[in-house]
């Protein structure tokens, strides 16, 4: 078995253990609302027998608990979730996975002699390494541990995906090689997975907004995990910052581009497709920074803002790479 080979296995192995770290975070929403569940059939009888002493004939009706928010920005719900072994074994797993993840990263570069980030198979593969390094270390910062489904769900995708961009390995062609490939390529690699956090982050925020707007029966509920998250104001604020640092990643990887362009074909501005659907990311997050700084879009405008700057990333990776030619047809299929 050579480097590559084991590469491979390696990282067939780490996306095993996500996907296994998936099943466990998955597991803890459930108990989650589980444990919601059981909180409100234990206050629903107590509010019965309060309202029965001032309803009047309205005695015979039946009440349920709903959930009550504080609306202040950070905000928390009231309810509060215990530890459970399922989110310990969540963490657990994915830093295991992490680990694997990093090793099939750095022996797929050694057997290539290189970084390994010169094809989309191995732009997929540094880039979920990234997403879930960018998610570990937050954890350290916030308690975010209740995206670990989304998170590790995200990275099980991609990386199932990406073996369909698979490739053996292979020497640089001459465009690539320079040093602008080590920084620019994992500049953007970066900004991408803080970007994905906060992609994150904005579809919790829109079903948690909606959650509160509608201030739904919480024993009727039937995502009850809802009431153990974050308000949506917290959510809206912690999206908004990590999408900062992934925009400013993303503004050094267009300023970078342009750099190398310039040291690569003599020109630092070509309208190749890459470099359009890059101006046009950069362009959806700028307006998306400023608008919520500025004009006052929060709440559901701003999460959507930054749910289509992720779809457009998105796109820019899977399908201008594959389906559109030009001088950044580096995707090695």
């Amino acid at each position: 078995m050579d480097l590559n080979d084991f590469s491979v296995m390696a990282l067939w192995t780490a996306l095993a253990l996500y996907a296994l770290a998936f099943i466990a975070f998955t597991f803890d929403l459930a108990r989650r609302s589980t444990e919601v569940r059981q909180a409100a059939d234990a206050v629903v009888p107590s509010a019965v027998a309060r309202s029965s002493s001032t309803a009047g004939s309205e005695a015979s009706s039946v009440r349920t608990l709903t959930v009550d928010r504080p609306t202040g920005t950070g905000g928390e719900a009231r309810v509060t979730a215990s530890r459970s072994p399922s989110l310990r074994v969540g963490v657990a797993l994915t830093i295991l996975g992490f680990v694997v993840h990093l090793a099939a990263d750095v022996t797929r570069g050694i057997a290539a002699g290189r970084v390994p980030w010169a094809n989309m198979y191995e732009f997929a593969m540094t880039g979920t390494l990234l997403i879930i390094g960018v998610f570990l270390v937050v954890l350290t910062r916030e308690d975010l541990r209740f995206l670990g489904t989304f998170v590790t769900g995200l990275v099980v995708i991609l990386l199932g995906l990406s073996w369909n961009f698979y490739v053996e390995v292979a020497p640089l062609i001459p465009a690539l090689q320079s040093a602008w490939l080590v920084v620019h390529v994992f500049v953007a690699s970066l900004g991408t997975a803080f970007l994905a956090l906060g992609f994150a982050l904005s579809v919790v925020q829109l079903v948690q907004a909606r959650q509160e707007r509608l201030q739904l029966e919480l024993s009727a509920l039937k995502m009850r995990f809802l009431a153990t998250l974050p308000s949506a104001d917290r959510l809206e604020n912690l999206a908004y910052r990590v999408s900062i640092i992934g925009f400013i990643f993303w503004t050094f990887t267009l300023i970078a581009g342009a750099i190398w362009a310039e040291s690569a074909w003599g020109r630092y501005w070509g309208w190749d497709t890459k470099e359009v659907w890059t101006f046009i990311i950069w362009v959806i997050y700028a307006g998306y920074i400023h608008a919520r700084a500025t004009r006052g879009w929060r709440g559901t405008r701003s999460a959507w803002l930054s749910i289509i700057g992720f779809a457009a990333v998105m796109f820019n990776f899977g399908i201008v790479n594959v389906f559109f030619k030009g001088l950044h047809a580096y995707s090695g299929l």
